[in-house]
């Protein structure tokens, strides 16, 4: 498996005119309510395909009927992958009421639910956007095999992730504005890495788009 890095990771959204292009409309939109944060979602999907096939990612804001279903997609699995975190969360209050001291041992299991499933979201994310198979997305279990081979690679991207989200809050400085586009960054940063991880290399567009492309997988 290929382990992305933090240059080429946080470049990733710069590197091209395209690709700053595309930042800065992906901010725009995320201004809108709702459908902003889909649409961003089902961009993520389509330049991540493209990536995935050794094809320039950017520009990916096009045919916004295609890039809203995907999102909508994508939505729907990650509400279905913190399904049984959220019903801890919300039977806790009554289980409590019915037996005291459970409140405390539903909420920690629904933290540890919420985590595991946000753990599990990569596995499922990058394989839709490989094919744009549907049934791709509500396979817990395959996603489950893929985030476990991955191996440190996995949990290394993660930590670009997860530095990348803390970075991204700068963002609020520019009068909260700002957050806008530092979220869309964050996110292009997030789908690099774990595209990377899981394509075991296939993706060479990092600081130097120019370079030769590698033959894409096939699923």
């Amino acid at each position: 498996m290929a382990a992305p890095n933090f240059k080429d990771a946080f470049l990733f959204p710069l590197k091209t005119p395209e690709s700053r292009r595309d930042l800065v409309l992906g901010g725009l939109i995320l201004s809108i309510p709702i459908w902003g944060w889909i649409a961003n979602l089902g961009h993520r999907i389509v330049y991540t395909h493209r990536m995935i096939h050794a094809e320039d990612p950017f520009p990916a804001w096009s045919n916004f009927g295609t890039i809203t279903r995907h999102g909508l997609w994508t939505f729907l699995g990650m509400v279905f992958y913190h399904l049984p975190a959220a019903a801890c969360f919300i039977l806790a209050p009554l289980a409590e009421s019915m037996v005291p001291g459970a409140l405390a041992p539903l909420v920690a299991l629904g933290v540890v639910l919420w985590a595991l499933a946000s753990v599990l979201l990569p596995g499922f994310m990058t394989e839709y956007c490989r094919q744009f198979r549907a049934r791709e997305i509500f396979r817990p279990v395959a996603a489950a095999r893929r985030v476990l081979s991955a191996g440190p690679d996995y949990w290394k991207a993660w930590l670009i992730v997860l530095t990348a989200g803390i970075l991204s809050f700068a963002g609020l400085l520019a009068f909260g504005i700002g957050f806008l586009f530092t979220s869309v960054w964050f996110w292009q940063v997030a789908a690099y890495c774990f595209a990377t991880v899981f394509t075991q290399g296939a993706i060479r567009w990092t600081v130097d788009p120019t370079a030769p492309r590698p033959t894409p997988q096939t699923a």
